[in-house]
C-alpha cells in the first residue's frame, strides 16, 4: 500500500516555509504555519460534526481564506471533497449532493440561502463557515465553533495514493452532470509537475488567485502555489480593474486565467495609471485568440503560456513550455509524464493513431488521467480505452509535437471558461409551453469566447426572447441560460432526423443573421 494525501501539499509547505505568507485575501494574511494549523483545527471541527475518514464533504465557498482552510481541513480529516459551483441553482446543487452521496455540505455564509434549500432538498447535513449576519433564524452549525471546542488534529489522516481525493462535477451530453473521480496521486502529481517541470515558477512568486477555486483550474493553481511554497492573493470577485489594483498592491508576479479574464485585463489596462510587473501568465479553459495573446504580451510585457486540460485530466494535460518553445494558437506539448496523441474519432472501441498533421480525437494517458466517473461504469468504459482517455475534443499534432485544438467532437459550449452542455439547456426550454422545438448552440463572442444561443421553433401563439430568457434564468445556473434566442420556422435535419447544429452555427454565427 502506497500512502499519499493531497493534504501533504500544505503540511509540507508549513514544515518548509512556516513563516512565509501563504494566502492573502481582503481581510487577512496568513503564513503557512497558521494556515496548516487552521486547516487542522477545521479538520477537528469536521470530526466533531460527524465527518469520518472516507466520508464526502461538499464545499460551497468563494475565493476567500475559508476555502483553503476547509479544503485542506476536509482532506486532513480523511474525507473526499466535492467542490460546488457557486452559480448553480438549489436544484442543481441538490443533484450534486445526492449523486455524490455527500455526508456534509460546508457553505460560506454568503452562499447560505442556496445551500440551505439544496441541503433540505437532498436530505444532506449542512454546516456554515464565515461571518453570519446577526439574527439569522435556524442557522446551521458553525464550523468555527465546532473547531474551537476541541484541539486541532495533530496531522492528516492516512490515505492511499489511489483513493479519491476530489470529485469534480462535469456536465455530460445527456444533460446530467457526471462526477469525475480524481485521486490523491492525480492531484499531487499535477500540481508538482505544473510548478517544477512545466512552468518556470519560483518560490518567491506571488500568484493572483482569481480563478474560481471550485474549478479544477483554480485548484491546480492553489495546490501548485502551496507545493512551490509561493504566495497566493485571492480575489473573490474578478473584474479587470480589481485585478490590476490588487496585482499592483501585492506585487503579483504570475497570473493564470481564462481568455475572458485576459480581455478584461486589456480593457482595464487602457485606463489604469500603473500596471503590474508580471513575469509569467498562463491561459486555459477555452481557446485564447492570438490577437489577445499578442496584445497582452505587448501591454504587460509578459508571455502567456496557453495550455489545455479537462476535469478528467486533473486538469493540466498540455501547455506551451519554454523547454520546447512556444507557438501562438497551439496548446503546446504534454506535461511531464503525460502523453497526448491523435486517434481516429470514428473508431470508438479501440485507439488507432493518426499520422502527424491529421485531424482526429485527442487522447491522453498518464498520471493525470482520472479514475472514472462516479457510479457510471458504462461511461467510464467508453472514456477509458486501451489505457487512453478519449477527450471528445478534435485536434491536430504537428511534426514538432505541438498540439492544436480544432473543434469539439461533442457540442459543449465554453462560456467564459465554464462548460455548458446544450442538452441541459434544451431540456429546460423544451418544457416552456410555447416551444415546439429547440436547439442550443455556441456562437462566437468577443468577450466570453462563446455565447449561448437558443434557436427556437415556437407555437403560433407567440413568445418573446425575453419570455424564454426569463424562463431559463429561473431554472438554470447563471452561466447556463441563453442570452440569445433566435426564432426559426424549422430546424435543419440530417438523414437520420438529427438537428444539424453545424448548419445552425453557420447561420447564426454570422452577425448579419443575428438581428432577431
Amino acid at each position: 500500500m502506497t500512502t499519499l494525501s493531497l493534504a501533504t501539499v500544505l503540511a509540507e509547505a508549513a514544515r518548509r516555509y512556516p513563516d512565509k505568507v501563504a494566502v492573502v485575501d481582503d481581510y487577512a494574511r496568513v503564513t503557512y504555519r497558521e494556515l496548516w494549523e487552521q486547516a487542522r483545527a477545521y479538520a477537528a471541527g469536521l470530526r466533531e460534526l460527524g465527518v469520518r475518514p472516507g466520508d464526502t464533504v461538499a464545499v460551497q465557498i468563494p475565493n476567500v481564506l475559508d476555502f483553503p482552510r476547509v479544503y485542506y481541513g476536509a482532506l486532513a480529516a480523511g474525507a473526499t471533497l466535492v467542490p460546488v459551483h457557486l452559480l448553480l441553482t438549489p436544484e442543481e446543487i441538490a443533484y450534486v449532493l445526492r449523486d455524490s452521496g455527500t455526508d456534509l455540505l460546508v457553505a460560506h455564509s454568503s452562499q447560505l440561502a442556496n445551500a440551505t434549500a439544496a441541503a433540505h432538498a437532498a436530505g444532506t447535513r449542512l454546516a456554515t463557515v464565515g461571518p453570519l449576519p446577526a439574527g439569522v433564524p435556524d442557522a446551521p452549525p458553525r464550523l468555527e465553533e465546532a473547531a474551537s471546542a476541541v484541539p486541532p488534529l495533530r496531522t492528516y489522516v492516512t490515505r492511499e495514493a489511489e483513493d479519491v481525493a476530489v470529485v469534480f462535477y462535469t456536465s455530460g451530453t445527456t444533460g446530467q452532470s457526471k462526477g469525475a473521480l480524481l485521486t490523491h496521486l492525480n492531484l499531487v502529481l499535477n500540481a508538482t509537475v505544473s510548478v517544477f517541470d512545466t512552468s518556470e515558477c519560483h518560490p518567491d512568486d506571488v500568484i493572483l488567485g482569481c480563478l474560481p477555486l471550485f474549478h479544477s483550474f483554480g485548484q491546480v493553481c492553489m495546490n501548485g502555489t502551496f507545493r512551490l511554497g509561493a504566495t497566493m492573493v485571492l480575489l473573490a470577485r474578478f473584474t479587470g480593474e480589481a485585478a490590476i489594483d490588487v496585482m499592483v498592491r501585492e506585487k503579483v508576479t504570475s497570473f493564470y486565467g481564462v481568455p475572458t479574464m485576459y480581455v478584461a485585463l486589456l480593457e482595464a489596462a487602457a485606463k489604469a495609471e500603473t500596471l503590474p510587473r508580471l513575469r509569467l501568465a498562463g491561459s486555459g479553459g477555452a481557446s485564447l485568440p492570438v490577437a489577445v495573446l499578442e496584445r497582452f504580451a505587448e501591454t504587460f510585457d509578459a508571455p502567456i503560456y496557453e495550455g489545455y486540460g479537462l476535469s478528467e485530466t486533473s486538469p493540466t494535460a498540455t501547455t506551451n513550455q519554454a523547454a520546447f518553445g512556444t507557438r501562438a494558437g497551439s496548446v503546446g506539448h504534454p506535461i511531464w509524464g503525460v502523453e497526448a496523441e491523435i486517434a481516429r474519432p470514428e473508431i470508438e472501441e479501440r485507439i488507432e493513431f493518426l499520422p502527424a498533421g491529421e485531424l482526429g480525437e485527442i487522447v491522453i494517458r498518464g498520471h493525470n488521467v482520472f479514475a472514472g466517473y462516479l457510479n457510471r461504469p458504462e461511461e467510464t468504459a467508453a472514456a477509458l480505452v486501451d489505457g487512453w482517455f478519449r477527450t471528445g475534443d478534435l485536434g491536430t499534432k504537428d511534426a514538432d509535437g505541438f498540439l492544436t485544438i480544432v473543434d469539439r467532437k461533442k457540442d459543449m459550449i465554453i462560456r467564459g471558461g465554464f462548460n455548458v452542455y446544450p442538452r441541459e439547456v434544451e431540456e429546460v426550454l423544451a418544457r416552456h409551453p410555447a416551444v415546439v422545438q429547440v436547439a442550443v448552440i455556441g456562437v462566437p463572442d468577443a468577450v466570453l469566447g462563446e455565447e449561448i444561443c437558443a434557436v427556437v421553433v415556437a407555437d403560433p401563439g407567440g413568445v418573446t426572447q425575453e419570455d424564454l430568457t426569463a424562463w431559463a434564468r429561473e431554472r438554470l445556473g447563471k452561466h447556463k441560460y441563453p442570452r440569445q434566442v433566435r426564432f426559426a420556422e424549422s430546424l435543419p435535419l440530417g438523414p437520420s432526423h438529427k438537428v444539424l447544429k453545424r448548419e445552425l452555427r453557420r447561420t447564426f454565427a454570422d452577425p448579419a443573421q443575428q438581428g432577431g
